[in-house]
């Protein structure tokens, strides 16, 4: 399929997605979340891939929103407009989504690297919610992903006063996964990727979703869950295959089932 404002690639079983709006520092804009969204729903359906990661430019992973796109927007405008629901879809992908991370992180482009499962971050990284400079406030997860993240006081002063974390910072308050020098970031991502594609699909999936809703839910409510996906693993070949390969002695032979 042919996109205007990405570009999508296959590494083995991993999917990998770029942003590719250079002149505008990978602004998110309805096309550009459109198609991100397709190549995410695409990758998800396709047994061959196991993770996906998505990438922008070494100078901006992406710089925000299209503000030009939404000034002149009215509050039915936003309400009737699939740029945040966008995000929710993000968040409802089964397999896991990679950020590669470089340059700034800003707004809609912060958001929508918290919204993927982890991120590895370049030394030149930057993260902020910036639109109490624009008279709003971040409307798509930056509130709620980010205090989550990295408590009250600090998310506060991102969103109440445009503070912006360093990669270093980022890794401090548990935001990042890792840091890397800017020329490693994306591979590092690839490998991160590749390593959890090569796992059991079926486990990794449920293992994910286990995860999310530690964030989501109550700890009986969590812990329910998790022992219902720990037994439905049970009835899958992958535990069969998985365990008789542990006590073979052998690497074991995944088939997603």
């Amino acid at each position: 399929m042919s996109y205007e404002t990405i570009l999508v690639e296959t590494r083995e079983r991993v999917g990998l997605i770029r942003l590719n709006r250079p002149k505008a520092l990978n602004a998110l804009n309805q096309t550009l979340l459109s198609e991100l969204m397709s190549a995410l729903e695409a990758f998800d359906a396709d047994e061959n891939i196991g993770a996906i990661v998505i990438a922008g430019s070494e100078k901006a992973f992406a710089a925000g929103a299209d503000i030009k796109e939404m000034a002149k927007a009215s509050a039915v405008d936003m309400l009737n407009s699939d740029f945040i629901p966008t995000f929710d879809r993000i968040r409802a992908i089964k397999k896991p989504v990679i950020a590669a991370v470089s340059g700034w992180a800003l707004g809609g482009g912060s958001e929508l690297a918290l919204s993927c499962d982890m991120i590895i971050a370049a030394e030149n990284a930057k993260f902020g919610q910036p639109e109490i400079n624009i008279g709003v406030i971040p409307g798509a997860g930056g509130t709620q992903r980010l205090t989550k993240a990295v408590g009250k006081a600090l998310a506060m002063e991102m969103v109440l006063n445009n503070r912006t974390l360093s990669a270093a910072e980022a890794l401090h308050y548990g935001i990042v996964n890792r840091v890397v020098p800017s020329e490693r970031c994306l591979e590092e991502a690839l490998q991160l990727a590749a390593d959890i594609a090569a796992r059991a699909p079926l486990a990794v999936q449920l293992g994910k979703e286990a995860v999310n809703q530690a964030f989501e839910t109550s700890l009986t409510e969590g812990l329910a869950d998790e022992r219902r996906a720990f037994t439905l693993l049970f009835a899958t070949q992958d535990q069969k295959e998985g365990m008789s390969a542990f006590i073979e002695k052998r690497p074991p032979e995944w088939a997603g089932r």
